[in-house]
């Protein structure tokens, strides 16, 4: 499973980043995680707010960092 999470580097985008790698570990799913920080990128997919999150090419979560538990949820549902 890729996993994306959108940004422009600040800490919210990275803490975000670092919970869904966390989360991924912790429930054993093997994803593929990429920081994608290019405006140009982000806007392809019509986020207007970050951070984000993508999983397998859909925006599941943008303007706002989930908590570890919608990140399970959305992790376990793919």
């Amino acid at each position: 499973m890729k996993v994306e999470v959108l940004g422009s580097g600040c800490k919210k985008c990275n803490t975000l980043a670092e919970l869904v790698a966390e989360r991924a570990q912790a429930l054993q799913l093997e994803i593929e995680l990429e920081k994608v920080s290019d405006m140009a990128t982000i806007l392809e997919y019509g986020v207007m707010s970050t951070p984000a999150i993508v999983i397998n090419g859909e925006v599941k979560v943008s303007g706002g960092a989930p908590t570890a538990a919608e990140i399970d949820a959305l992790l376990q549902s793919h």
